[in-house]
């Protein structure tokens, strides 16, 4: 599936590629909607229909994202509420290895997420993440998420690699076709993100249930 020795460069989503997608939506699609309608005073059918709307407005944007954009919209303390259920974050089974043998075989490697900076720095608190992969960018630094063009742009000047030469790994089919609209060469798509649902099946781009799938790193 991939030849390493044309790989110098991995770039990493990290919920859903390197940590279960539990977490986030037991979080964002379950945990929200009860927490608002106790504040609002509605029934939950009512404030998962709301929230929806909400989600509508800006989904494919930074906001979608952004912490403080949905402690504003919807006036409740969502980094308060997310560390509540910090317990669920956790390492898909085969991340440890997989990271461990890109640091052995030398390879460049960053982690590019769409998480709000305060949601990363909650990850690690809780998993040893940057021990396995010290170099981390939130999208959020530069402006733009990884559906725009300028989010890579952003990234190569911060992060020079060369596209021909790079691997991205996302468990997004349609961020995936925004990296490769960059022009870079190897994408691969997690079909199994959240342990919790049935896996995706992708379209455009290659697809592993587990990193054990690739080929040996030498």
């Amino acid at each position: 599936m991939l030849d390493w020795s044309a790989i110098d460069t991995v770039l990493l989503d990290m919920d859903g590629t390197l940590l279960d997608l539990r977490y986030d939506n037991n979080f964002w699609n379950e945990q929200l909607k009860f927490h608002y309608a106790q504040k609002e005073q509605i029934s939950v059918e009512e404030a998962h229909h709301r929230i929806s709307q909400e989600f509508k407005k800006v989904a494919g944007t930074l906001n979608w994202y952004c912490l403080d954009y949905w402690e504003q919209t919807l006036q409740l303390p969502i980094r308060k509420l997310k560390a509540e259920t910090a317990e669920l974050i956790v390492f898909r089974p085969d991340t440890p290895d997989f990271l461990t043998d890109l640091q052995q075989a030398n390879k460049r490697v960053a982690i590019i997420t769409n998480a709000h900076p305060d949601a990363l720095a909650l990850k690690n608190r809780h998993v040893p993440l940057e021990n396995l992969c010290p170099q981390q960018f939130s999208t959020h630094q530069f402006g733009y998420c990884k559906e725009f063009q300028e989010l890579w742009q952003s990234l190569q000047s911060e992060f020079p690699f060369d596209p021909e030469r790079t691997l991205f790994v996302d468990d997004g089919e349609h961020i995936l076709d925004s990296a490769k609209q960059f022009g870079i060469r190897y994408t691969l798509g997690i079909s199994n993100p959240d342990s919790g649902l049935p896996a995706n099946n992708f379209q455009r781009h290659p697809q592993i249930s587990s990193f054990a799938e690739l080929p040996k790193l030498g």
